[in-house]
């Protein structure tokens, strides 16, 4: 598949992943408000759901990098790590964003903020001292890629909306189990029995079809990232290199948490390095590898670093 075409075809997926997440939303208000005919709930949840986006719009970079003991640097104290994000910048067409380094034995990097002219790029210690140039600036434009295509920004939504979801079942639960759903729904007949078993079924589901479809968006944009970084530097060679390294370093990231893991260029925690599915077709093997690969953050580094080799530019 051509690299623009491989672009074209994630951003397409990204935004009917997002579409689901409105649906499945909506499909949980709806329900929640016709077992309680009671707008106030719904109105509590939404007024706390928008309450939580702009904190998280705001703040999540500054919460991100403090959870992750981060510490701002400059031209002056890493002139090489400065220059290779400012060229890379320039040629992407977007601001320098702050540098931070995580001291850290693992390598791993990561990009988050707003938009790209409120975003930050960070790097651990490890990343730093175990890549050559080459392919620190693979690992470096991947991340700024993340910047340039609103990742940052996308990724954050959907950590909200899947917080919303899981805050909405929550409620719907504790009502239930508590007596919030009064005598006159129970009036309702037959109906009001259906969409209350609808709505345990919901409340109980929602949360982890929330949680698949922001995984899955976190993996099709680092699939995004790679193609664009590799763009970007005109050497797919150096990020294919560099992943291939990070995946064989076995240093655990001790800074890194599940709150931060979809963050990172690979998953801190290991879980995303296995065998591709694609390599086993039709077996039980691969039907048990493509269930557990639902529940990665990152797509597995095999498919990454082939699709990478296998680009034409």
């Amino acid at each position: 598949m051509l690299t623009y075409d491989l672009i074209n075809k994630n951003k397409r997926e990204s935004w009917i992943l997002i579409f689901s997440f409105l649906v499945v939303i909506s499909a949980l208000g709806w329900v929640f408000a016709q077992v309680y005919q009671n707008s106030a709930i719904l109105y509590l949840a939404v007024i706390f759901s928008v309450g939580s986006a702009l904190f998280s719009y705001y703040f999540a970079d500054s919460i991100t990098l403090a959870v992750s003991k981060a510490q701002e640097v400059d031209r002056a104290s890493n002139q090489q790590l400065y220059n290779i994000v400012e060229n890379l910048c320039i040629a992407a067409g977007i601001p320098t964003p702050k540098i931070y380094i995580i001291a850290d034995a693992a390598p791993n990097a990561f990009a988050t903020g707003r938009d790209p002219k409120h975003a930050v790029i960070c790097f651990t210690t490890g990343i730093l001292q175990k890549l050559d140039k080459t392919e620190l600036e693979g690992v470096t434009a991947h991340e700024l890629s993340h910047i340039g295509n609103y990742d940052i920004r996308l990724m954050t939504l959907v950590v909200v909306l899947v917080g919303m979801i899981a805050l909405m079942s929550n409620w719907f639960l504790r009502f239930s189990f508590f007596g919030g759903r009064r005598s006159n729904n129970r009036d309702n007949g037959n109906l009001g029995m259906i969409l209350f078993a609808v709505g345990i079924l919901l409340a109980i589901l929602s949360p982890l079809i929330a949680t698949l479809i922001k995984l899955a968006v976190s993996r099709q944009r680092e699939y995004l990232a790679d193609a664009s970084g590799a763009l970007l530097t005109r050497y797919p060679e150096g990020l294919a290199k560099a992943l291939e390294k990070i995946s064989d370093d076995s240093t655990p990231l001790v800074e890194a948490n599940n709150a931060t893991a979809h963050l990172y260029i690979v998953n801190p925690f290991h879980e995303d390095r296995g065998q591709s599915t694609s390599e086993h077709p039709g077996n039980p093997h691969g039907a048990r590898s493509w269930l557990a690969g639902l529940f990665n953050t990152h797509p597995p580094i095999e498919d990454r670093i082939k699709r990478l080799r296998a680009m034409n530019l």
